[in-house]
C-alpha cells in the first residue's frame, strides 16, 4: 500500500498529522512511526518521563457468556489458548497465547476478566483472523463482538501514573494488570495498567468520538510526549518482548521463545485442566524436557547494530548457521545496540560468544540475559 487513501485510519490520524508525524504504513493503517522530536528522544522520553502511543490499529474483542456466567466464557476460550483463564480474578488482566496443532503461535494478545464478560486486545495484523479463530471456538458459550472501532492509547514510562491521575484519580490506585471502568472527564473508558515498553504505564479504550479529546487532555501535560511507531520498537526491544511476525509465529512454541511463564499450573500435566488446546503435546512435552532451541537475547561487541534476519555462526570462519537474530536495533537507554534471535538451547547460555553476519561479515554478538532494561511495573 502505497497511497494514504489505501489505508485505514485511526481515530487519531489528523492529529498525527497536525503534530507534524512521519506517516508510514503498518498493518494497514496510516500509522506515526516518529513525530519532530525524533526516535532517539521520544524513547529516552518515554524512559524518564511519560510517552502517549497511538495503538488503536490493534483489535478489541468482548466474549458475553450465553449463560451469564463469565466462566463459561473463559473455559470456551481455554479451547484455543493454554492460558488459565478461568483462574483470572475480576478485574484482572493477563498475557495469553493462540497457538496451532504444532505448537506454535498464531497470535499473542491480552485477556481480562471483567465481570461479567471478557475483554481481549489482539494485534492489528492478526485481528481478523484472531476474530474468526474465537468465533468458531467460542460461539456455542459466548456473543462476540468486535470493537474495532474504538480508539486504544498507551500511556507509558515513569511519570504515567502522575499524568494520568490528574485527570483519573483513582488509577493511582491500579497496580501491575489490573483493569478497570473509568470515567475520565466524561468519557467512558476501559484501563489497564499495563503496556509493551517494560515501564510502567496504562492502555487506554475509549470511544472513537472521544479519543481525539483524551489524547490532547494527556499531551496537554508537560510531562507526556506524542511517540511513534519506531521507539516503541526499540522501546520492547530493551524490554525483551516479543514482536509477533518477527520474534514469535507460527514456526515457534512457547517453550522456544520463553514464554513458558504464560502458561500457568492448570494447564500444565498434572493440572486440574491440563490441555486441551492446540498443539497441547507439543507444548507439554516441550514443558516437560525443554525445547531444542530458544530465544535468547545478543549484545552485539562494537557499535554496529545487528538487524532481523542476521543468521548466526557459532565460529567467526566456516561451518552452517546455528540461529537466525528475529529483532535487532539501537538500544538508546544502553547507547548500544541490542537484539533477540534463536539459537540451539546448548548455545543458550548467557555470555557464550556467538557471530553475527552482517553484510558478508561476521560480528561478535553475545548472548545476553533478557529484558537489557529492567522493568518498572508497579506490582
Amino acid at each position: 500500500m502505497t497511497h494514504t487513501e489505501e489505508l485505514l485510519k485511526t481515530p487519531l490520524h489528523a492529529l498525527h498529522l497536525e503534530l507534524g508525524a512521519r506517516m508510514v504504513p503498518f498493518a494497514g493503517y496510516d500509522m506515526p512511526v516518529q513525530y519532530p522530536l525524533g526516535v532517539m528522544k521520544e524513547h529516552l522520553h518515554t524512559r524518564s518521563h511519560a510517552g502517549l502511543f497511538d495503538v488503536s490499529h490493534m483489535g478489541q474483542i468482548l466474549l458475553r457468556p450465553k449463560s451469564g456466567d463469565v466462566r463459561d466464557a473463559a473455559l470456551a476460550l481455554e479451547t484455543i489458548t493454554p492460558v488459565d483463564v478461568a483462574g483470572l480474578g475480576e478485574g484482572r488482566q493477563r498475557y495469553g497465547l493462540f497457538t496451532n496443532e504444532t505448537g506454535g503461535l498464531k497470535d499473542d494478545f491480552m485477556v481480562a476478566n471483567r465481570g461479567d464478560h471478557l475483554y481481549l486486545v489482539v494485534n492489528a495484523a492478526c485481528k481478523h483472523q484472531d476474530l474468526a479463530l474465537i468465533e468458531v471456538a467460542v460461539s456455542d458459550a459466548c456473543d462476540v463482538e468486535a470493537r474495532f472501532d474504538r480508539g486504544l492509547l498507551a500511556l507509558q514510562g515513569p511519570m504515567a501514573e502522575d499524568a494520568l491521575s490528574a485527570i483519573a484519580p483513582e488509577a493511582a490506585d491500579m497496580r501491575f494488570m489490573d483493569v478497570r471502568l473509568i470515567d475520565i472527564k466524561g468519557m467512558e473508558t476501559v484501563v489497564s495498567r499495563s503496556g509493551y515498553t517494560g515501564e510502567d504505564g496504562y492502555e487506554i479504550s475509549v470511544a472513537a468520538e472521544d479519543a481525539d479529546r483524551l489524547a490532547r487532555l494527556l499531551l496537554d501535560d508537560e510531562r507526556v510526549e506524542a511517540i511513534g511507531l519506531g521507539a516503541r520498537d526499540s522501546l520492547r526491544l530493551e524490554a525483551g518482548l516479543c514482536l509477533y511476525g518477527n520474534d514469535i509465529g507460527p514456526d515457534t512454541t512457547p517453550a522456544e521463545a520463553a514464554l513458558t511463564w504464560a502458561i500457568q499450573k492448570a494447564r500444565r500435566g498434572d493440572g486440574e485442566r491440563e490441555g486441551g488446546f492446540p498443539g497441547d503435546r507439543v507444548i507439554l512435552g516441550q514443558l516437560a524436557r525443554g525445547a531444542d532451541r530458544k530465544r535468547v537475547g545478543l549484545s552485539p561487541e562494537g557499535k554496529a547494530p545487528v538487524r532481523g534476519g542476521a543468521r548466526l555462526f557459532a565460529g567467526a570462519e566456516g561451518g552452517e548457521p546455528v540461529g537466525a537474530v528475529t529483532s535487532g536495533g539501537f538500544g538508546p537507554s544502553l547507547e548500544a545496540p541490542v537484539a533477540m534471535g534463536y539459537v540451539p538451547a546448548a548455545l543458550s547460555e548467557p555470555g557464550t560468544r556467538l557471530y553475527a553476519d552482517v553484510r558478508g561479515k561476521r560480528l561478535p554478538v553475545v548472548v545476553a540475559t533478557l529484558p537489557f532494561v529492567p522493568n518498572t511495573y508497579k506490582r
